[in-house]
């Protein structure tokens, strides 16, 4: 098992090179939320202005739509999306800058060649843990689309967020090597 590896954004090139798939990893530093309809609307706005709600150069967005927070917490439960709705959208903000993404689930073939070509990495983070995982978000603010709720673009600051390596720039990938791995396993009648 490789050791935890503790890294703080916004994530550079020299960061992105020392991660491989299946690493762990405690994120912290100022993390974006997005979730479809944010990542949507970011693109449109991109396409007919040229800008970002945010400078994404060197970020990470966590796909969550948290809940609303109960009175002294920073945000409510805050898991994963699965990660290949956001497909479509991701190559182009990776293009732009976005050096990683936070989801559940694999991610199909674009976005895999999109991250060895701008040197971006995914991160999985463990699903069904959404209570527990929101204690590593120590703020919250919304910087963009109010009107979405839950899925409005927030930056939150994360301190030692857990989460894997699931593609890496080398073009490892969790998911398939775990699958490999689990097929050559034999068992004993």
């Amino acid at each position: 098992m490789s050791q935890v590896k503790k890294i703080t954004t916004p994530l550079t090139d020299d960061v992105i090179e020392t991660l491989k798939a299946g690493d762990r990893i405690l994120l912290s530093g100022y993390v974006y939320t997005a979730r479809d309809a944010a990542h949507k609307r970011m693109l449109e706005e991109y396409k007919k202005t040229g800008k970002l709600p945010f400078d994404i150069k060197g970020q990470v967005i966590y796909y969550v739509g948290p809940t609303p927070p109960k009175p002294g917490q920073v945000i409510g439960s805050a898991g994963p999306t699965t990660a290949y709705r956001m497909d479509k959208y991701t190559p182009k903000l990776l293009e732009l800058g976005l050096k990683g993404t936070i989801g559940k689930g694999w991610r199909g073939t674009k976005v895999k060649e999109a991250l060895k070509k701008f040197k971006a990495v995914y991160f999985a983070a463990y699903g069904g843990t959404a209570a527990l995982l929101s204690k590593h978000i120590k703020s919250s603010e919304i910087v963009a689309y109010e009107d979405l709720g839950p899925e409005a673009i927030r930056k939150l600051y994360f301190e030692d967020f857990p989460v894997i390596v699931a593609n890496d720039i080398y073009g490892g990938d969790v998911f398939t090597e775990g699958q490999k791995a689990y097929k050559k396993i034999e068992i004993d009648p």
